[in-house]
């Protein structure tokens, strides 16, 4: 740590900082550095028109200041790429060689918060890397493929650091700088490796002491896909407490979409919802209703006292109705089913994006992580937060988007692409299936404007919401056997191999 922090101070060349810099975040170790690269940022922000204006400036060495600039928060217009465009507004041919270059414009186009400038750089980047990669050695080859599949702001980043450890030279003008940032990254993944399987141990227990997988047998037994969603939202050793406590919240999404998914009775699932809402007597309910909700409540109570134990504030209300207004949206979707009723398109997503499960897990993680009821907070709590609303549109049409099903679910579920096609006759399926790519895009904008520029939300919750985010494509893109190849590379990387 000491040898990186002098060379973060005192770098050979003031271009090799931003490259340590966009080395150390794609490493995942960047966490160690705050203060130095914060001062590497700051001089970087303020002479990079002046870099503009140099004649041998290269396009890795804007897109490379670009990119950390704006995930920080400074207002760095994407006008900077001008500098690389020609009268049409189109990126210079000569670029189209610049193997480098494209790399890292590739990876800045993903910041779009809705500029033009930014799909164009998307367009041109990744027709003359897939044109490249023929032409292109094994390990260069390499890099590039997985830049287009996974590039970084959308990907999650212990699944990138592990990839990128085999990469790290490529980047780095310093064998010394490599070789410190490449063992720091090692022991960080090992210690982290390490209290993962520690902290599945522990959910696996808990779970196993809860009993309810043997009282809903129909319902999804999940614990690991479960635990990595809290894994990815939240790394790092210092939320390994707060990770336990969301997980059982993320175990109680799943099991009451199974309850209103495959119960096909109204009046049950009407009068479970009614219990729930108000927080009453449970004597009235079904037995597997029952002891659904008394462990419900015993989940919520704990995670509750957890939070007045380290932060002195009691949010059990809080915590309550927002299991309530997932399970009002719940009972909407069980009604249409059982009344054979189809709702349009944008109605179903307005719905589906409470049914998604996330505002009520974002209103956990925003107690988990300490914040306190503010004008600012109740935008989270009432559903009305890019950060909430835009993570869960984009999880919703993702899972819509699939036509494979999750491999031990069953029951009744809706589509926005079916419901899109019949409030569209002429439109056909391909067509829908972009249209919902595109408002997938959207989303990942707004969601992008919220995460850069919210100043009054903490930088863990902002990062867990994005988190939750760049896990979605891990969580719902199934193979043409329904499995989630995806998933099991990043489980096994991260979870239970990958120590070398």
């Amino acid at each position: 740590m000491e040898k990186v922090r002098t060379m973060l101070s005192q770098p050979s060349h003031k271009s090799n900082a931003i490259v340590m810099v966009d080395a150390l975040k794609k490493l995942g170790i960047d966490h160690f550095f705050g203060e130095e690269i914060s001062a590497i940022l700051d001089s970087s922000y303020n002479n990079m028109y002046k870099t503009l204006k140099e004649s041998d400036v290269k396009l890795t060495d804007i897109a490379l200041q670009f990119k950390p600039l704006r995930e920080a928060g400074y207002d760095v217009s994407s006008d900077v790429f001008q500098r690389f465009m020609n009268e049409n507004g189109e990126f210079k041919q000569y670029l189209s060689k610049d193997v480098e270059g494209l790399i890292s414009l590739h990876e800045a186009s993903f910041l779009n918060m809705g500029e033009e400038i930014l799909y164009t750089a998307k367009d041109f980047s990744t027709m003359h890397l897939q044109s490249s990669v023929k032409h292109l050695g094994q390990r260069c080859g390499a890099l590039v493929r997985h830049t287009l599949d996974y590039p970084h702001h959308m990907s999650l980043k212990q699944y990138k650091a592990r990839h990128y450890l085999t990469q790290v030279l490529l980047y780095l003008t310093s064998d010394d700088a490599s070789l410190s940032m490449k063992e720091l990254a090692q022991t960080e993944f090992q210690l982290n490796q390490q209290l993962y399987q520690d902290e599945f141990k522990k959910i696996k227990r808990w779970w196993s002491d809860l009993g309810l997988a043997r009282e809903l047998t129909f319902a999804r037994d999940q614990i690991l896909k479960w635990y990595l969603w809290s894994m990815t939202a939240l790394p790092g050793p210092q939320f390994s407490k707060h990770r336990l406590e969301m997980t059982k919240s993320v175990s109680f999404v799943y099991i009451l979409d199974d309850i209103f998914d495959i119960k096909d009775n109204p009046e049950e699932l009407t009068l479970f919802t009614q219990t729930i809402n108000r927080w009453e007597d449970s004597s009235a309910l079904p037995g597997y209703m029952r002891a659904c909700f008394i462990a419900l409540n015993e989940v919520t109570s704990g995670i509750a006292q957890f939070v007045e134990e380290e932060y002195g504030l009691n949010p059990i209300n809080n915590l309550r109705r927002s299991w309530a207004t997932l399970c009002n949206a719940f009972l909407v979707e069980a009604r249409w089913f059982a009344d054979k009723q189809v709702p349009n398109a944008e109605e179903y997503l307005r719905n589906g994006i409470t049914s998604s499960g996330v505002h009520s897990l974002m209103v956990h993680l925003l107690f988990l992580l300490g914040h306190r009821v503010t004008n600012e907070t109740l935008h989270i709590i009432e559903g009305n937060s890019a950060l909430v609303t835009c993570t869960a549109k984009i999880l919703r049409l993702w899972d819509d988007l699939g036509s494979a099903k999750d491999e031990n679910q069953e029951g009744f579920d809706g589509s926005y692409v079916e419901y899109y096609i019949k409030d569209n006759p002429s439109c056909s399926l391909n067509a829908a299936k972009l249209h919902t790519k595109k408002l997938i895009s959207k989303s990942w904008e707004e969601l992008n404007k919220e995460y850069f520029f919210n100043k009054s939300l903490s930088p863990y919750f902002k990062e867990a919401s994005l988190n939750c985010a760049r896990m979605v494509n891990v969580m719902y893109n199934y193979d043409e056997e329904q499995q989630l190849p995806l998933m099991n590379d990043y489980i096994q990387n991260l979870l239970f191999g990958g120590n070398n």
